[in-house]
């Protein structure tokens, strides 16, 4: 039994790459069992360049986090981003039969079905169908619909694209790593899970995930996501401009930025210096911290002005109902000094850093709650919550209502589509008739 209750999130990012594996316990907070991290290769801003080198980096954190939770690892959720990933808004509505019988799951579940027949670019699959707020028969901002009267049921929905061969391949790595796929998520969405509280969801908030390859939006209000988006900058490109800015090797650019970097060039007096060894001897290069931030300065500036357009794209200056209350910084990239400050002097808009601490038992180890893991915990949670759906969802017989042959109709709770959807099987057919 407990076996079956071991949840496994696989964060396969630009950067590394995170096992984790976790349980609840009896007070439903999450208990992290193991964390094996690997340096990624093969990824490129989320896209699997490099099929034999990604699943070598899988394996080596699936490996390391079953050996130090004595635990084997079976099947995973998998979080999803890239430059691929696309978001749109759509709104759909069906015709009840019977409108003197009262809105249950399966209509529900019928109008999302129905959202998922939307006709894509070549290529491109619905990854998530999100519903926003609900109208029946012409009555508006409904957020429960479950248990009402009517004939005509609309929804408006947010709708996250990708290309499915990007998709394939990544589930194709999972696999051939000797994981089972057990589903997808939308990385943002998980970070989200796991820093955002529910108050800041309802007042109206931006997740900023700043991973090493991308950085993640995700905009949340009146406790329903309004936006996602997916900006192809990082950490990465923060390190490539100090290698080329100060002309030094790569692993010297990383440790530079780690530890003496900062977002804010004023802080830096002219006469701080670094000095780096020289290469097979080679006199030291000396560096200015005055320098290496204005260099950080300039490239974090670019990337946070990105995630502000994006945020102004949602309208929250144009419609004032719309406000979001703050922003949230998460990922590795969120933990560069005065990064928090530089936000706010760009955005004008309260920033605190997101740690992914209060979902997680009292005794976690302090490096797991880092923003560093925020979408590793929001996927296992993620697993945890499809663990409970599958149970719920065993005991229930098919529903007789059908929208037009849809043999892959889910009857669940109701839950965020996400996971365990119509697309997961779909890729799960996939990956068996390729063997």
């Amino acid at each position: 039994m407990e076996q079956e209750q071991l949840a496994v999130g696989l964060d396969i990012g630009t950067t590394k790459i995170v096992a984790m594996l976790g349980t609840k316990n009896e007070y439903g907070k999450l208990e992290i069992v193991g964390v094996g991290k690997s340096k990624s290769q093969g990824v490129h801003r989320g896209v699997v360049n490099n099929i034999t080198q990604t699943i070598q980096s899988i394996q080596a954190a699936a490996h390391e986090a079953e050996a130090i939770s004595g635990k084997k690892i079976t099947s995973v959720v998998v979080g999803i981003a890239g430059q691929h990933i696309r978001s749109l808004h759509h709104s759909d509505y069906i015709t009840r039969t019977n409108a003197d019988e009262v809105i249950d799951e399966a209509d529900i579940e019928r109008l999302k079905n129905q959202v998922f027949k939307l006709v894509m670019l070549p290529g491109e699959e619905i990854i998530h169908v999100l519903p926003q707020e609900y109208k029946v028969d012409g009555q508006a901002e409904i957020k429960e619909p479950i248990g009402m009267y009517g004939g005509r049921l609309e929804a408006n929905f947010h709708v996250v694209v990708g290309q499915v061969s990007s998709i394939r391949n990544i589930a194709r790595c999972v696999k051939s790593a000797g994981l089972d796929f057990g589903g997808i998520t939308l990385e943002p969405l998980a970070s989200a899970d796991a820093v955002l509280s529910q108050e800041e969801k309802e007042a109206g908030v931006a997740l900023i995930d700043i991973g090493g390859g991308t950085t993640d939006l995700a905009i949340f209000k009146d406790g329903i996501i309004r936006h996602t988006a997916v900006i192809p900058f990082g950490g990465n490109v923060i390190t490539e401009d100090i290698k080329e800015g100060c002309s030094i090797i790569e692993k010297q650019a990383e440790l530079l930025k780690i530890k003496f970097g900062s977002a804010w060039p004023g802080e830096n007096k002219d006469n701080e210096i670094v000095s780096i060894p020289g290469l097979r001897g080679r006199d030291p290069k000396e560096i200015t911290l005055k320098n290496l931030s204005k260099i950080i300065h300039a490239r974090v500036t670019e990337i946070i002005e990105q995630v502000y357009a994006e945020i102004k794209n949602y309208g929250h200056e144009e419609q004032k109902k719309k406000l979001i209350a703050g922003i949230v910084l998460t990922g590795g990239g969120s933990q560069l000094k005065h990064l928090k400050q530089l936000v706010e002097y760009i955005t004008g808009m309260d920033t605190r850093i997101g740690y992914p601490n209060e979902h997680l038992a009292g005794d976690t180890d302090k490096a797991t709650a880092s923003p560093l893991f925020a979408t590793a915990v929001g996927l296992v949670m993620n697993a945890a919550e499809t663990q409970l759906a599958t149970l719920d969802a065993e005991p229930t017989t098919p529903t007789d209502e059908t929208d037009g042959g849809d043999e892959n109709s889910l009857a669940k709770p109701q839950k965020r589509t996400s996971v365990i959807d119509r697309f997961t099987e779909r890729l799960k057919i996939f990956l068996e008739s390729a063997e």
